[in-house]
């Protein structure tokens, strides 16, 4: 498998059947637009089939791991029926392609994550994260519910409580403090976590391909349990992207204003 057909990810093989994966748009932050969101959804089908793969680690290129949705894209989609229908079913091959690659998966989340780039950033199998990178998800704040990663996983990984009031927020949390509430395994000065990253793959790498794969597989059960949570809140998600607050949201957004919500007029 060559991954020739992919535009906006950089693939570097690596000893130890290593695969280095770099999302490349570092001129707007590695932010996701249709092609970009698309391939971030299939590639781990590919890895997954991949026989050279024992181990993926996804990065971003420049000072971002990926600073989410393009807002053009959020603008097209606003209204828009089947491009909402479409966006709602790759969303969902994002999430369930990463819980169900064979491979380990590590996030060297370099900096900001939003987005996609969080759903990948902590659907990983370890993630090391940048001391000062900075996540969050922020879809309240566009006006639209959270629903492409965020009930699925940031229950499991800091609680109810903090869950519910960062997603109620849209407030970002620092990697240092993800690394406290025990939503990332590491976190490291900046300049130390690709290295870090690339040596626990070696780590991954080298070991028992089979034991590691199956207890990955046993473990990403509870997140297959919770299934029918991200459905539900996918679904809201796209449902809220055919209301009016989300047109206001990326007004707000592209204006640099605070929003004006009609539902809250």
């Amino acid at each position: 498998m060559t991954f020739d057909d992919y535009q906006q990810l950089i693939f570097e093989r690596r000893d130890h059947g290593v695969l280095l994966i770099t999302i490349n748009n570092p001129e707007k932050y590695n932010a996701t637009d249709e092609q970009l969101h698309g391939e971030l959804a299939r590639v781990w089908r590919d890895v997954s089939a991949d026989p050279e793969t024992r181990v993926a680690v996804i990065t971003g290129a420049g000072k971002a791991f990926s600073a989410g949705g393009d807002l053009a894209m959020v603008e097209r989609l606003a209204g828009d029926h089947e491009r909402v229908t479409h966006m709602l079913n790759e969303m969902s091959d994002l999430v369930y392609n990463i819980i169900n690659c064979e491979k380990p998966i590590v996030s060297a989340i370099n900096g900001v994550a939003v987005g996609a780039g969080v759903v990948i950033a902590l659907l990983a199998d370890i993630a090391i994260c940048a001391e000062d990178a900075k996540l969050g998800d922020g879809h309240v704040k566009l006006g639209v519910s959270a629903g492409d990663h965020a009930a699925i996983i940031w229950p499991l990984l800091a609680g109810m409580a903090k869950a519910r009031y960062y997603l109620l927020t849209g407030e970002m949390v620092t990697g240092a403090e993800a690394e406290r509430l025990g939503m990332v395994a590491k976190a490291l000065p900046r300049d130390q976590v690709l290295d870090e990253s690339l040596r626990v793959a070696d780590v991954l790498g080298t070991g028992s391909q089979q034991a590691i794969r199956l207890t990955k597989r046993s473990l990403n059960s509870w997140l297959r349990s919770a299934g029918p949570t991200f459905d539900q809140s996918a679904a809201y998600e796209m449902l809220c992207f055919m209301g009016p607050d989300v047109r206001e949201g990326a007004a707000a957004l592209r204006e640099k204003r605070a929003p004006v919500f009609p539902s809250a007029d």
